[in-house]
């Protein structure tokens, strides 16, 4: 439900937030973006707020549990401040993500069960991770999406023809924008470039989570070996400076990906009208197949196959995807995450 405009107003006055992110200076991707658009949806509302951690407000908002955020936390308990933490990190999610990530996903359990445990409430952008939190805490949770920022698509199409000369891409491009790691699929998205030839798949992102910092210590192994054998078909550009000529040059949005707590991406690829496949997985439960985007489990090439080959098809999925995705503009979103702070304080 929309804030009233006494609520805004309410807002103005006098709600103070200590909005932190712990190592802000080193997370790129999703959550990165996440704690952006939520600084939006503050200064939407006229929200007063500060990115350090502190106990001089009316309530400390974390993004990230490292151990000077459960340090304030704890703090925070002790003088009875109310404390909210956005669940962007499992470990289930965790893994696969870069070198040594599975063996470091064992502790990280029961270090967030604790962490997030400190809570008075938890944020979870997805139903799907607010079910997993069952197997972490107790804490009281609302789910309220990551949302996305429209403003950054604006004129996208007009990028179309640079992005595909500049990598040398035929449509229709089958494409992913994110992180290049194994968790979002990565050995699902060669093998399938290797079984349709005579399609162009462009990765564009990232080629580790670190995001181009400390690249050959958080790269996998398997992650180098699956990149350096992929098929000619098959082109991994690195970071783009522009994320909206990876949108305007894709005409199918593969998002093959294991475990997600949500998928930033995909919901600016669906803003963009461009027709998503997605792995049949919990978070996506909220996608009806055939209607705003196409699933499968393991083998993607009949539903790739499907959209390449049929222009109408793609239109139709994509005008019913960008439909879909209007729920989850940040515009939309911020009313929720305002009307959880005022609840609270």
């Amino acid at each position: 439900m929309p804030a009233s405009p006494a609520h805004r107003e309410q807002d103005r006055q006098g709600l103070t937030v200590s909005h932190y992110f712990e190592w802000e200076r080193y997370v790129t991707g999703g959550q990165y973006q996440s704690v952006q658009n939520q600084r939006r949806m503050l200064e939407r509302h006229g929200v007063e707020y500060t990115t350090e951690p502190r106990l001089d407000v009316d309530l400390l908002h974390l993004n990230n549990m490292g151990p000077r955020s459960v340090y304030y936390a704890k703090r925070a308990n002790r003088r009875g401040v109310p404390v909210v933490v956005h669940t962007h990190q499992t470990a289930e999610d965790f893994r696969e993500s870069f070198a040594l990530s599975n063996l470091l996903a064992r502790p990280m359990k029961p270090y967030l069960s604790s962490a997030y445990g400190l809570a008075d409430h938890l944020i979870c952008p997805s139903e799907h991770t607010a079910a997993v939190m069952d197997r972490y805490t107790d804490t009281p949770r609302t789910v309220i999406s990551n949302g996305f920022d429209p403003a950054k698509l604006e004129g996208h199409e007009a990028l179309r023809e640079t992005y595909l000369d500049r990598y040398d891409l035929e449509p229709p491009v089958v494409f992913m924008v994110g992180h290049v790691i194994e968790r979002k699929g990565l050995s699902t998205f060669v093998e399938t470039a290797r079984k349709l030839p005579d399609l162009d798949f462009a990765w564009f992102g990232y080629l580790n989570p670190g995001g181009g910092r400390f690249d050959r210590l958080l790269r996998s192994r398997r992650t180098t070996k699956l990149v350096e054998a992929a098929p000619e078909n098959c082109t991994f550009t690195g970071y783009v400076e522009d994320v909206r000529g990876a949108f305007a040059a894709g005409d199918v949005f593969f998002f093959p990906t294991k475990n997600e707590n949500e998928g930033m991406a995909l919901l600016e690829a669906m803003a963009a009208g461009t027709p998503p496949v997605v792995r049949d997985i919990p978070t996506f439960d909220w996608l009806e197949h055939g209607e705003t985007c196409l699933k499968a489990s393991e083998d993607f090439t009949a539903p790739i196959e499907a959209l390449a080959g049929d222009a109408d098809r793609r239109a139709a999925l994509g005008r019913a995807a960008a439909e879909a995705s209007e729920p989850y503009t940040i515009e939309a979103v911020s009313d929720q995450l305002i009307g959880l702070y005022r609840d609270l304080v």
